[in-house]
């Protein structure tokens, strides 16, 4: 069987992991300014992928495919801690352990599990959305890549719709954002991909502030 199905699946929003509900500090930066329109939504976005994803989630993301490819548990539970820990406030902590479980209960129910994976997945009772989501790709039969491509996609599309919903922006307009954004999608794969473990940096000052003020944002219409 094609793997394109599987990854179209996993692409979809209909996927229920609920990563949808959060905002990952947009909607203060649209609150306090800092995002008023299409063009500025692209910049914040694309430094999102470029100087935060490309750098730690996304090459978590990947070295987690290579261990549940090599069946090594050892090594999930040390990636699985390190990206918890590096949640700086209440919400992005919240969100990934949340898109996590939903990933985790996704590979339980649909997806072809070794009882290795089954058992590793059992053994943490905290189980990140990298962790997860890696899983549910290696699960599916697509490569690596092609999985990281949907993973990244993703959350740029969740990125783009909380521009149409709080901003708000059109649908074309939402549209455009997303087809603006394709490159730097396939960048932060790429870049990623390539990226020692020595080189990886979780280190987002400003967004880790943007997501802490938005934890007291006095009206808003998503977590974190």
């Amino acid at each position: 069987m094609s793997a394109l199905p599987r990854l179209l699946q996993l692409a979809s929003p209909a996927l229920p992991v609920g990563a949808y509900s959060y905002s990952q500090g947009l909607e203060w930066a649209i609150e306090s300014g800092d995002v008023t329109n299409s063009a500025t939504a692209q910049r914040w976005i694309e430094d999102h992928l470029s100087l935060v994803f490309s750098r730690f989630e996304a090459p978590v993301y990947a070295a987690c495919f290579d261990a549940w490819q090599r069946e090594d548990a050892p090594e999930i539970a040390r990636l699985n801690a390190e990206f918890i820990a590096s949640r700086e406030s209440d919400e992005p902590r919240a969100e990934t352990l949340q898109v996590g479980f939903s990933y985790a209960a996704w590979c339980r129910e649909v997806a072809t599990l070794t009882e290795l994976h089954r058992a590793t997945l059992a053994s943490s009772d905290r189980v990140c959305a990298p962790v997860g989501a890696s899983l549910a790709a290696f699960a599916s039969g697509v490569s690596v890549r092609d999985g990281l491509l949907a993973y990244v996609f993703g959350f740029t599309e969740n990125q783009v719709m909380v521009m149409a919903k709080a901003l708000p922006m059109g649908q074309i307009a939402a549209q455009k954002l997303l087809f603006a954004l394709g490159d730097a999608v396939t960048a932060t794969v790429d870049s990623a991909l390539l990226l020692d473990e020595a080189d990886w940096s979780s280190a987002s000052p400003w967004l880790a502030i943007a997501q802490m003020k938005h934890e007291t944002q006095y009206s808003r219409l998503f977590r974190s």
